[in-house]
């Protein structure tokens, strides 16, 4: 194997670790849904709906138009063998994984549940009633557990409510699990009662975790540097990571390698390539990626690997925004070389590019490839027209290949509302 790569090389090996390397199935169903969440490992959880919730994103980008609700059966069933936890941020992970977080849920009750003027210690009462509610009537949605503290003062998080933040931050301690949704609201149930008892009683120990996290993120990514694989787990703990890498190193499962354009302060950075990673001659996907995607979700990274600098804008005022509310980075090729904001218009049945922008370096069909996956992201979202708007320098190389669309004119000034379910993901 080498020891060194051009950034072409790591880009296709990246690619082709998550996936885009293969060609979309005629039809996805369970068995191609289970594949994709294991080259993943975890599926970052956003409540953004101004298209598509994040969750679904991914799964889109390297399968195409699936059925959404085949998903929610398998993330949401009764002892589904997926759970919700803070892995990347809060994300869906294998239920047997469970085990591999418990040096997180520790270090978060340290942080959030030892301090005696914090919410937790400060709540005790309410806290502990809510734990006695669990474990008399099963799991339940917040809305369904009564107490006079919800009459009270509110919480100091997004505004919810005393008992959500109980509920919350004993899911962060691991007592409690997410037994499902309901629409996008959760079910909180004791972790007993949803996590398989032999998962519960293996709890792995700290060090060993951290290793088996950090071989994962070396699969899941190809080829990275330490900064790379802690970001996968968002594991702050950079001597823990770099032994990890050491000894998978000394194991001979990670080969040390340079690559071409990455480098730090001026010298080639240290990059690992995983020995099972394949190195394609040539990847040539099609995707609209969201910003949760594990491709480009380590903003440092897609710029190491695409020249791509990114940042969504749902927070920057909208007469300031430079690309649109939400948008997406585009692929075509191995390369991003674009981005779309979309929206999709439930009442007029209708997905707005409500702007396009193109990167370096597209190739002579791109605006053709990207409207194939607009109307494809059409017809999965079951909208019945598209629109493209007049804002970026994309938009009409976009419109002149999609003579079906009609023309609306938007803006920076124009607003989007953000879906009020949930904030996006923020620690507490």
């Amino acid at each position: 194997m080498k020891s060194s790569l051009s950034a072409a090389e790591a880009r296709r090996i990246a690619l082709a670790a998550q996936g885009f390397a293969r060609p979309r199935p005629a039809a996805a169903g369970t068995r191609q849904l289970n594949v994709a969440l294991a080259r993943m490992a975890t599926l970052q959880i956003d409540s953004v709906n101004v298209f598509a919730r994040s969750h679904y994103m991914p799964l889109f980008s390297r399968l195409g138009p699936y059925d959404p609700a085949a998903l929610d059966r398998l993330l949401f069933a009764h002892r589904s063998p997926y759970v919700e936890y803070w892995a990347h941020v809060a994300a869906f992970i294998p239920a047997a994984d469970w085990g591999l977080f418990r040096f997180r849920m520790d270090d978060l009750r340290a942080k959030y549940g030892t301090k005696a003027d914090g919410f937790f210690q400060s709540n005790r009462e309410i806290v502990d009633w809510v734990r006695a509610e669990l474990a008399d009537r099963g799991p339940l949605r917040p809305a369904q557990i009564e107490h006079d503290a919800k009459r009270g003062a509110r919480g100091p998080w997004w505004d919810w409510d005393v008992v959500k933040n109980a509920l919350e931050y004993l899911w962060m301690f691991g007592e409690v699990a997410i037994a499902g949704r309901r629409g996008f609201e959760r079910r909180y149930g004791l972790a007993a009662d949803v996590i398989p008892a032999d998962v519960l009683a293996a709890p792995v120990p700290r060090e060993e975790a951290i290793r088996e996290l950090v071989r994962r993120a070396a699969v899941a990514y190809g080829v990275a540097t330490a900064a790379d694989i802690a970001d996968y787990w968002r594991i702050a703990n950079r001597p823990a990571v770099l032994a990890a890498l050491a000894d998978l190193t000394d194991s001979g499962e990670l080969l040390p390698v340079t690559v071409d354009g990455w480098t730090v302060a001026g010298r080639p950075a240290k990059a690992w390539l995983h020995r099972d990673a394949h190195v394609p001659r040539r990847v040539d996907a099609t995707a609209l990626l969201t910003p949760f995607d594990p491709v480009v979700w380590f903003r440092d990274r897609a710029e190491r690997l695409f020249d791509f600098e990114y940042r969504i804008e749902i927070y920057t005022p909208a007469p300031q925004r430079r690309y649109g509310y939400y948008s997406l980075p585009v692929l075509v090729g191995d390369d991003v070389v674009g981005r779309v904001d979309l929206k999709a218009d439930r009442a007029a049945s209708t997905l707005r590019v409500q702007s396009a922008w193109w990167e370096h370096g597209r190739p002579a069909d791109a605006a053709a490839r990207v409207a194939d996956e607009l109307r494809a992201a059409a017809r999965w979202q079951s909208l019945e027209s598209i629109s493209v708007s007049r804002w970026g320098d994309a938009v009409d190389d976009i419109a002149d290949v999609l003579p079906e669309a009609s023309r609306h004119d938007t803006g920076p000034s124009e607003p989007v509302a953000l879906a009020p379910e949930e904030p996006a993901n923020v620690e507490p």
